[in-house]
């Protein structure tokens, strides 16, 4: 069930938290990430971007709301995750997110330099977030 809530938030920031029963925070997160994705246009250089247009992709996303994106992103998936199951070990199930994090912001300050942006930058935050997910999964 851990992993289908984190998926959850994977698909959608929000999603995870509604699938745990926790509605007002997974409706919070979700408004978040719709004024985020809009207020930074990062929806619009993901889509020009996958079309192969990757200099018209840096040039449209807003920096200022695609900075805050990767670490808001990867907070909701550990949040889902971590709160779909009872006493999990707080500290230690963190840190392969936070790593994500990291990676995901700098992905994102040296997206210019990136051959195919959008995805490695996802890439750079669901690996190691998945590799947490397998590795604390009994915590």
């Amino acid at each position: 069930m851990r992993n289908i809530s984190a998926l959850f938030s994977i698909l959608m920031p929000g999603f995870g938290q509604i699938y745990n029963g926790q509605f007002l925070k997974g409706v919070i997160f979700v408004g978040i990430e719709h004024f985020d994705n809009m207020f930074g246009k990062i929806n619009k250089a993901i889509q020009l971007d996958f079309n192969g247009f990757h200099q018209q992709a840096l040039e449209v996303v807003i920096y200022d709301g695609m900075l805050f994106y990767p670490g808001f992103f990867v907070y909701t998936v550990w949040d889902a995750w971590y709160y779909a199951k009872e006493s999990a070990n707080k500290t230690s199930t963190a840190i392969p997110f936070i790593i994500a994090g990291f990676l995901g912001t700098f992905g994102a300050i040296f997206a210019s330099k990136l051959p195919f942006p959008s995805l490695t930058v996802g890439m750079l935050m669901i690996i190691p977030m998945i590799f947490g997910m397998v590795i604390f999964r009994k915590q």
